[in-house]
């Protein structure tokens, strides 16, 4: 079979002008284009990189930015800010400023007292409402652990059963709900090495016929159930545990943690909340049992220390809040601002019942 020499000789850009002169309208073009022509014209359809005239250029388009594009820009320059400043967008869009969101765990002493809290009055839906604690983690989880490491006489794994009893016993004296409402201790004090003299007195007698000189607030958290009771089952929690080397080679481990009980008024129609801040902070002494006489898995107390805003006046053995309506509220020294966890306790023993706080 033959091949059609007039249309296989044609060169191809003979054909390309052929169909532009016949688009164009040029007299003498044929009304059909043949075979040939038309294979060239889809040849020339389906290749993007083909030939182009100098009216079919296009110039560079600009980029331009899609709006997901610049909206994802927008939430990372947001979440940057927030993370250096908490709190700084709520003004961008009509907010009051205050941050709600849970604080991150006290790791180090902060550098002032707490931002937050307001005229607000707690109610029984939210006892914490107008204090900074409403920010504070629930219980126990307020209380950071550090990272253990090999200190003294204690390896690395030594060290970190030594802190989960240290953080153990806080959680056990002021968070246990039974020893709240006044059951003996007995967890928290099989902590406590037995052969501390100056201790055993507080931890036998106060807690059956407590004296100013042994109550047992000094180490355990209680209120008389006939007066007041627990808003709820939270208790709002901050501090943290930290340590160093101590004599003779011990693990000396200081717990300082805040806690605020919100009550009302034991069978009372009243839904007057009040709150009681308790901060401790504990020296613990992890000692090696083969130079100090103690037994091993037991701490002996450096020191203890404890201030108290709205716990009762002298009220010896158990706390007793007030309310507005008593027209006298109990607090902390005078000025002082039971939230502030920037500076560490003053003195020893039992401090604060007695005087006026700066808020509570």
């Amino acid at each position: 079979m033959g091949t059609n020499k007039d249309e296989s000789s044609i060169p191809d850009e003979e054909w390309e002008r052929f169909l532009r002169e016949a688009e164009a309208g040029s007299p003498g073009a044929p009304e059909e284009p043949s075979a040939r022509a038309r294979m060239v014209a889809e040849r020339l359809r389906d290749t993007p990189d083909g030939p182009q005239g100098w009216r079919a250029h296009q110039p560079p388009r600009q980029r331009r930015f899609k709006t997901w594009q610049v909206l994802a820009l927008l939430l990372a320059v947001a979440g940057l800010i927030v993370a250096l400043t908490p709190g700084a967008l709520s003004g961008w869009f009509g907010g009051s400023g205050t941050d709600d969101r849970p604080l991150a765990a006290e790791s180090t002493r902060p550098s002032g007292a707490p931002a937050g809290g307001g005229a607000e009055q707690p109610t029984r839906d939210e006892p914490f409402k107008g204090s900074p604690a409403a920010q504070w983690a629930d219980g126990a989880a307020g209380i950071h652990v550090p990272e253990a490491r090999a200190t003294g006489w204690m390896d690395r794994a030594a060290v970190e059963d030594a802190l989960e009893k240290s953080r153990a016993f806080v959680v056990a004296s002021n968070l246990d709900p039974a020893v709240l409402r006044g059951k003996r201790p007995d967890a928290a004090i099989a902590l406590v090495n037995p052969q501390q003299r100056d201790v055993k007195p507080l931890l036998t007698t106060a807690l059956t016929e407590p004296t100013r000189d042994a109550d047992p607030l000094l180490l355990f958290t209680r209120y008389r159930t006939d007066e007041v009771e627990l808003v709820g089952e939270v208790v709002k929690t901050r501090g943290r545990l930290s340590y160093e080397e101590g004599e003779y080679g011990a693990l000396e481990v200081t717990a300082d943690v805040t806690f605020v009980y919100p009550f009302v008024r034991a069978e009372s129609d009243s839904d007057e909340v009040t709150r009681t801040i308790v901060r401790r902070e504990l020296v613990l002494s992890w000692d090696d049992p083969s130079k100090v006489r103690t037994e091993r898995g037991t701490f002996s107390f450096s020191s203890y220390k404890v201030h108290t805003t709205n716990g009762g006046c002298d009220v010896v053995g158990f706390l007793s809040p007030t309310f507005a309506e008593d027209h006298e509220r109990g607090g902390g020294n005078e000025g002082v601002d039971p939230y502030d966890r920037s500076e560490g306790l003053e003195g020893t023993g039992r401090g604060g019942e007695c005087g006026s706080a700066s808020r509570s």
